[in-house]
């Protein structure tokens, strides 16, 4: 049986990896609307199949400041996710989960850390809820992690891990909002293996 492997990907299995992305971003949203009390509309996700070493500045400057979330993933498949917001829209979703006013823009502090781990891990277990949904196995999120620093710095994690199994990375980069447009960065990485099982729980031989 052959392996999947990013830097042999056809349209056919890109098409699929896309799927994903629009349903899991789409469940992600609907999640955050359901928890902030807020109407929001999502734009259609764009999949991107990038270089490993583009990863570091795939959204913008290695200097910028950035919120990552971070979680492993485990049962029927294993690996990580990583999801990602610029500050802007950082500040703007822990300012409507705390109940400031949208101009309130001070460093994050312990609480504020903390709202953002929560809001992270609701958009993090949503997606992959809907992944589950879609391909029926068993996905377990651990207890997800927050870093606040420059994108290069956050960015090094999931372009290390990329670079063990070939030379592309996949990367969902997905906006929405009311108002204000917000943007928002998943990072998916399962082990080859993994892929393998998705792709095949979808129907899809390879």
């Amino acid at each position: 049986m052959a392996k999947f492997t990013f830097d042999e990907i056809n349209s056919m299995y890109f098409d699929v990896l896309k799927e994903i992305g629009n349903i899991g971003a789409g469940n992600a949203t609907t999640a955050v609307a359901t928890m902030l009390n807020l109407k929001l509309n999502m734009e259609v996700p764009n999949v991107k199949l990038m270089p490993v070493q583009e990863l570091n500045t795939a959204i913008g400057s290695e200097e910028e400041e950035i919120v990552g979330i971070y979680l492993t993933v485990q049962n029927d498949i294993e690996g990580s996710l990583m999801f990602l917001l610029k500050m802007d829209a950082a500040h703007y979703l822990v300012n409507h989960l705390l109940c400031r006013e949208d101009s309130y823009n001070e460093p994050f502090d312990e609480m504020d850390l903390s709202a953002m781990k929560e809001i992270g891990n609701i958009i993090a277990g949503s997606y992959l809820s809907a992944l589950s949904a879609m391909t029926n196995l068993v996905i377990s999120p651990s207890v997800p992690y927050i870093a606040v620093d420059m994108a290069g710095a956050i960015l090094s994690i999931p372009a290390i891990q990329f670079g063990q199994y070939g030379d592309n990375a996949l990367l969902i980069e997905t906006a929405f909002g009311d108002d204000t447009m917000m943007e928002g960065y998943f990072i998916l990485l399962p082990e080859l293996d993994s892929y393998d099982k998705i792709l095949q729980s979808l129907g899809i031989a390879l």
